[in-house]
């Protein structure tokens, strides 16, 4: 028989047919019970989770508290402030360049608004370039918003290098450029953006309705359906679509309005925008909602 050992549930189990041939030969439940978080942090045995947001991963320990200090005479004192010295003294390059950069990375994050996964994402990334060193000859801030870039993407999360340029102080083309030397030399394979991720974040800036945001969305899906996306920035493609959209449904937003939400130049939209009326014959929409205005008028 093909039997595989199920480690979470304590199971043996055929890999054939499915039987359950023994179950509950380890109990993995913890042995007491809790009723609030003061119980349960007094009874747990184990500390937080590991977290590449912190330099040693949330398991290195400090010599004593600053607390500590106001119950302690003054040998005991410079004891401590001698110890803490010495194991700031004792750590490695890594972990000082760690120190800096994840703080960093921290601001970074907060300032763009980024969830826990991305945040936890890019650090795991940042640490990863530096162990193999390919932060030499770079500076730190652009690595990290490199990383906090790769992160976005693979999470899905829209945010341009524009917006990480104005967050970290670096510039785009830089950012860009570490980002793909990152993700190359890392082996991280990256998906192109989606425009349609980008829709909730323009329309929302633009105080356009819902019905707007689904007939830009369906817009998106027929241009990517004849390739009409292919080899062009995703945050065009969005803000075009976003304004055909606009037009449709008579939400009248200008070109330069959009163009400075979206990130992009009024040359891009404008480009975009005649794209997707030739190819996907959409001239007769916005005629129509123009007629119905003029009747409305008058």
């Amino acid at each position: 028989m093909n039997l595989w050992f199920n480690t979470e549930k304590g199971e043996v189990i055929c890999r054939e047919c499915g039987l359950v041939i023994e179950d509950k030969l380890v109990d993995f439940d913890q042995e007491w019970r809790e009723f609030d978080a003061e119980a349960a942090a007094r009874k747990r045995r184990t500390g937080a989770p590991m977290s590449y947001t912190q330099f040693d991963q949330g398991l290195g320990t400090d010599v004593g508290r600053k607390g500590d200090l106001y119950s302690l005479g003054v040998k005991d004192k410079n004891k401590f402030f001698r110890l803490r010295k010495w194991q700031q003294r004792i750590s490695t390059a890594i972990e000082r360049n760690l120190k800096l950069a994840l703080a960093e990375l921290k601001r970074v994050s907060s300032y763009l608004k980024l969830p826990r996964s991305v945040e936890e994402e890019a650090s795991r990334v940042y640490t990863l370039a530096v162990q193999k060193g390919l932060v030499r000859g770079r500076s730190m801030e652009s690595v990290v918003a490199g990383a906090l870039y790769a992160a976005c993407r693979r999470h899905d999360v829209p945010r341009t290098l524009d917006e990480l340029s104005e967050a970290s102080g670096i510039e785009k083309k830089e950012i860009g450029r570490t980002y793909r030397f990152i993700t190359r030399e890392l082996g991280i394979k990256i998906l192109p953006s989606n425009p349609a991720d980008y829709i909730a974040r323009f329309a929302s800036a633009l105080n356009l309705t819902a019905e707007t945001q689904s007939k830009s969305v369906e817009i998106i899906e027929s241009a990517q359906e004849i390739e009409l996306t292919s080899g062009r920035g995703p945050t065009g493609i969005a803000a075009a679509a976003l304004y055909v959209a606009a037009l449709i449904n008579n939400e009248k937003r200008t070109q330069r309005e959009v163009a400075d939400v979206a990130g992009v130049t009024e040359v891009t939209i404008r480009n975009r925008y005649k794209e997707l009326l030739s190819e996907l014959d959409l001239e007769k929409e916005i005629k129509k909602t123009k007629k119905k205005a003029e009747k409305i008028a008058a």
